[in-house]
């Protein structure tokens, strides 16, 4: 069975999708941008747009118990990979060894003009 999860500590989603599933053991944490859920505005500059994300990513595992720790799969997709560089900075911050598996990719728009978007699968018996 699966199970919407939703915290106000992060964003709303923007369309018809949950912040995340949760499937078995394993969650699934839709794409999340640069929006602050207090203000529910887009912060400016990737630096403060990836240090967001990952909060929110945060803040959405926390809801069921979780952290970063038990994150197997990230996916990142830059509007620019000028920026690769300093996401993957921010990014290596908040994570720790063992890393998990990650794609980055550049795309030509991520919605609402954001910098940078990332999505991730977290295996919470682990």
């Amino acid at each position: 069975m699966n199970k919407a999860i939703h915290t106000e500590q992060a964003p709303a989603a923007l369309g018809p999708y949950s912040q995340a599933i949760q499937a078995g053991n394993l969650l699934f944490v839709s794409g999340q941008i640069g929006i602050n859920p207090e203000t529910g505005q887009m912060v400016e500059g990737v630096e403060s747009q990836t240090k967001q994300v990952l909060q929110n990513i945060e803040a959405i595992v926390k809801q069921v118990g979780a952290d970063l720790s038990k994150a197997v799969k990230f996916s990142i997709y830059l509007s620019s990979m000028d920026d690769f560089a300093i996401v993957n900075e921010i990014y290596g911050g908040f994570l720790q060894k063992p890393y998990p598996a990650r794609s980055t990719m550049e795309v030509s728009k991520l919605p609402k003009d954001a910098l940078v978007e990332m999505d991730v699968i977290i295996n919470m018996d682990a």
